[in-house]
C-alpha cells in the first residue's frame, strides 16, 4: 500500500454522538475486516479548567468540533461503505452525492489538528544541515550532495548537487537520500 493513499477525512456524526459514533465506527472496522485500510478514527478533545462558585477547580472536556470526527484511511468502494453506513455517522463532507466520494483533508488542515490531539506527524531525519548524502531514488539516483535545509514537518531535505559548472538545489524525500 502506498502511503499517499491513506489520507484524513472528515466524518459528519449525529450532533453530540461523536464517541458512539467512534466507537460504532471502531467496531465495524473489525467486524468487517478493515484494519489495513481504516487506521485511526478521531474525536478531538480539548480539557479546560474552570472554577466553580465554591472555589473548587473543576476540568472540563469539551469537543471542538461537535458533531465531527476524522478517519484515516485509504478511500475504497468498501471502506467508504462501512464509514457511511456505521450507526451515528451522517455522512462525510465533501461528497456531493450521486456516488461521488467525498475529498480529503489537505495536510495544512488536518496537521492543526492532530497536534491539538497530541499526535506527532513529523518524520526524523538523522542527519544535519552539512552532512554530505548520497541520493538513493528518483531521478539524481547515484549523486552525492550536501544537506541545505531539513523539513521535518513536510519530511523533505534540500540536498545541493555540484555539477554542471555550479550546484542545484533539489528536494527529495528523507527516504530518498542516506547518509555518507
Amino acid at each position: 500500500m502506498n502511503e499517499k493513499e491513506r489520507q484524513w477525512y472528515i466524518i459528519q456524526t449525529y450532533s453530540g454522538m461523536e464517541s458512539a459514533a467512534k466507537r460504532n465506527l471502531e467496531r465495524r472496522i473489525v467486524s468487517m475486516n478493515m484494519t489495513d485500510l481504516i487506521f485511526d478514527v478521531l474525536v478531538p478533545e480539548v480539557i479546560t479548567k474552570e472554577k466553580k462558585k465554591n472555589g473548587e477547580v473543576k476540568e472540563v472536556v469539551t469537543k471542538p468540533f461537535s458533531g465531527y470526527m476524522f478517519v484515516n484511511m485509504v478511500m475504497t468502494d468498501d471502506t467508504w461503505f462501512v464509514v457511511r453506513n456505521t450507526p451515528m455517522v451522517a455522512g462525510l463532507l465533501g461528497s456531493s452525492g450521486g456516488g461521488v466520494k467525498p475529498v480529503p483533508m489537505s495536510d495544512e488542515e488536518i496537521q492543526p489538528i492532530l497536534k491539538m490531539c497530541g499526535i506527532s506527524t513529523e518524520k526524523t531525519f538523522d542527519g544535519s544541515v552539512g552532512d554530505k548524502v548520497k541520493i538513493i531514488n528518483g531521478s539524481f539516483t547515484g549523486l552525492d550532495g550536501t544537506i541545505d535545509v531539513i523539513d521535518t514537518q513536510r519530511g523533505i531535505v534540500k540536498v545541493l548537487i555540484e555539477g554542471f559548472g555550479g550546484s542545484a538545489s533539489v528536494e527529495l524525500q528523507f527516504e530518498e537520500v542516506t547518509l555518507i
